[in-house]
């Protein structure tokens, strides 16, 4: 072992036979420890001892304990990550005496230049539109506070400790950070004596590109990792099963539970499960799942692409969502055995409260120009607010079953939908339906997927007309407050500001030599 791993250290980073010998090696460690095989007295490389010890901190592990694990880690930094409002993850590192300085304040916070919530996906800043943040206030630090309980380790980067980071405003709720919102939702969801189980499904594409061939190539005609339509796949993922199963491994070691992975119908396309579980723990798996996705494909000289759509020709990827309520006692809110379905009162109302409420938050499930490309009839993506008992075709999938199995998958979002916004949006509106006791209306019969029914369902159909439809909407202000309503659908609007400054190749193959 001690010679593998000299040898392929040495090799050139980032390269495919030393990405293959590290994965091998972690299980061939993993596997000794396991059938104890190696005396305590054989010396360990540097670079596995922690790695074979936790990755994840125990339910009940203490600051104290936590500053143990970290200073035993052989590295000499800590990293931090969030998602801002586009969904991407961004961070830094702090050097393990800053980490500890952090750790034992009282308010476990530092200071984060308030920009990454006042700028896009291309760092551009917003300039006067948002209010938070811009010219007028200087850019001054934000109070980002370290989640303790959000500890793993980076597989990628030999283990380095990695923590989420979440964002206050005088230790109170900051709206314009996602996971901050999605927290006062799920507080709302408690204060109703209710718990919310849920879990996402990612749909991605894989191409055989590096960040630099796609540059140098303007992104035109990427080229996909397989060819062909092979959903369910054992083939496919059996010819790239380096890439396969280290996606699965460092799932594995970064703590998010994978119930299913699998082939989709496109050239090299997958889609993933990830295993439900209670409260924000849901949302931060999906949103370190896809990051875990992206680094993975890149040590293989791939990149995973999450658009909600690249390509006209093909069908679009979907960022589902399943929930479900559980009682102060423990008992399944949305189960009634005395119903038809199983579905009790407070299902029932979940389910027109989201009906009611996703036409007038739309842009939390679409919140790109490309998402509704993904909108179209005839590819599974719902085009209205309508729901039916386990039809794909609906955006509101009842799965009623078992106490424990019953739930509600929400189908709206794309594979570019922002996990904290996902479920929050979901939550909240599936909240005001049972504040407000809403009655279900009938479930639709058959395929519902070819923007037809009726006209008030309808959805939006791209994100300017769905931007100020929530701007303006009371009901999206009662949801989330009018600040973050008003940031977010600024930076919405924003977004399609540069759409429309863009001459894209179909405006110059259409009008440049005809017209």
């Amino acid at each position: 072992l001690l010679q593998i791993e000299s040898w392929s250290v040495h090799r050139k980073k980032g390269s495919k036979t030393q990405t293959k010998m590290l994965s091998t090696l972690r299980r061939i460690t993993s596997l000794s420890q396991a059938c104890q095989v190696l005396p305590s007295s054989v010396p360990r490389p540097s670079s596995l001892r922690f790695a074979s010890s936790l990755h994840k901190l125990p339910d009940d592990a203490t600051r104290e304990s936590i500053l143990e694990v970290v200073h035993a880690n052989p590295n000499d930094y800590v990293k931090f990550g969030f998602t801002d409002v586009d969904g991407v993850m961004r961070g830094k590192y702090v050097s393990k005496e800053k980490f500890t300085q952090i750790a034992e304040s009282d308010n476990l916070s530092l200071g984060f230049c308030n920009v990454v919530f006042g700028w896009d996906i291309q760092d551009k800043t917003y300039d006067a539109r948002v209010q938070y943040t811009g010219n007028h206030t200087g850019y001054p630090d934000a109070e980002a506070m370290v989640q303790l309980e959000t500890f793993r380790t980076l597989p990628w980067e030999n283990d380095v400790p990695f923590f989420l980071l979440e964002f206050h405003r005088n230790k109170d709720y900051l709206p314009v950070c996602p996971r901050s919102l999605l927290r006062s939702v799920l507080d709302d969801a408690n204060d109703l004596g209710l718990a919310v189980s849920s879990g996402m499904e990612f749909e991605w594409f894989n191409f055989d590109e590096t960040a630099k061939s796609l540059h140098e190539g303007d992104f035109n005609r990427p080229e996909p990792l397989t060819p062909g339509m092979h959903g369910y796949s054992t083939l496919r993922t059996g010819q790239n099963s380096d890439f396969f199963h280290d996606i699965l491994n460092n799932c594995t070691d970064m703590d998010i539970e994978l119930e299913g992975v699998h082939t989709e119908t496109g050239p090299g396309v997958y889609e993933a499960a990830i295993k439900y579980t209670k409260g924000l723990e849901s949302a931060d798996r999906g949103a370190l799942f896809k990051h875990v996705t992206k680094m993975t494909a890149s040590k293989h000289n791939f990149t995973a692409c999450f658009m909600a759509k690249w390509s006209e020709q093909l069908p679009g990827s979907s960022g589902h969502i399943h929930q479900s309520l559980w009682t102060a006692d423990g008992k399944a809110a949305f189960y009634d055995a005395a119903d038809e379905n199983n579905m009790s009162d407070t299902f029932k109302h979940y389910v027109a409260g989201q009906i009611k409420c996703i036409p007038h938050i739309l842009p939390m499930y679409a919140p790109n120009i490309n998402s509704f490309k993904r909108q179209v009839p005839g590819f599974w993506a719902p085009m209205r607010a309508s729901w039916a008992v386990d039809n794909r075709t609906v955006a509101i999938r009842a799965l009623p079953g078992s106490e424990k199995s019953t739930r509600v998958e929400t189908r709206i979002g794309g594979a570019d939908v922002n996990p904290y916004f996902n479920l929050a949006a979901s939550v909240a509106a599936g909240l005001y339906g049972i504040k407000h006791k809403l009655p279900l209306d009938a479930p639709v019969s058959g395929t519902d997927d070819r923007g037809l029914g009726n006209p008030e369902s309808h959805l939006p159909s791209d994100l300017k007309s769905a931007s100020i439809k929530m701007r303006e909407s009371e009901l999206a202000k009662e949801l989330f407050g009018e600040e973050f309503v008003d940031h977010f659908t600024a930076t919405r609007l924003w977004e399609n500001e540069q759409w429309q400054k863009a001459v894209t190749d179909w405006e110059l193959k259409r009008y440049c030599e005809l017209v």
